[in-house]
């Protein structure tokens, strides 16, 4: 059975509910899927760096503060230096996603971001895996409404609460959690 891990941080609960909806896609294949959560301090369990270590693949989720990832994750990702120098995460598949209040809010910056940490590590980076629902007769329901390739990207409207979010947003994490699965899948056979 191959195994992921989903590292993420999520300031007010948007990004968690994204990488729920993630995890399900990706579970629905059969893999084995654990979430690993980066704290208000930036910190993971000593055991999550473990999960990571002993994962087939690593999906990265951040929002999207002010264009970048949040400052959390960046120090999760500035203490992701001590398995880089022993090259833990080589040859793993690697993806990402990232959540923010507004339909674009810079989200391609995150996702080049967390591409690069993934290029550091040596991975393998996959995108989402589909195209997009761009068609007049679409709505913000549809897969891929917001046009991801890169990664997955959602937005959650800066006075919605998690429960408020866009189900299209949230059935594209499941899909994109799936097409995840499957890659690692192939690369592992």
């Amino acid at each position: 059975m191959t195994k992921i891990a989903i590292v993420f941080h999520s300031g007010y609960g948007h990004t968690r509910k994204v990488a729920e909806s993630v995890q399900a896609g990706a579970a629905s294949t059969g893999t084995s899927v654990d979430l690993v959560t980066i704290d208000a301090e930036g910190n993971i369990p000593e055991a999550g760096w473990e999960t990571l270590k002993a994962a087939d693949g690593i999906i990265f989720g951040s929002p999207t503060y002010m264009g970048m990832v949040s400052w959390q994750f960046k120090k999760f990702a500035d203490a992701s230096s001590k398995p880089w120098y022993t090259m833990d995460w080589k040859g793993k598949v690697a993806a990402g996603f990232t959540n923010s209040a507004t339909l674009n809010g810079d989200k391609f910056s995150t996702l080049a971001y967390l591409s690069t940490l993934a290029a550091q590590h040596k991975m393998l980076w996959t995108g989402t895996g589909m195209h997009p629902s761009n068609a007049k007769a679409h709505t913000r329901d549809d897969l891929n409404n917001l046009g991801g390739y890169l990664g997955l990207i959602t937005a959650s409207p800066s006075d919605a609460g998690v429960d408020e979010m866009i189900p299209g947003d949230l059935k594209t994490a499941q899909a994109f959690g799936k097409n995840v699965a499957e890659v690692v899948a192939s690369v592992k056979g």
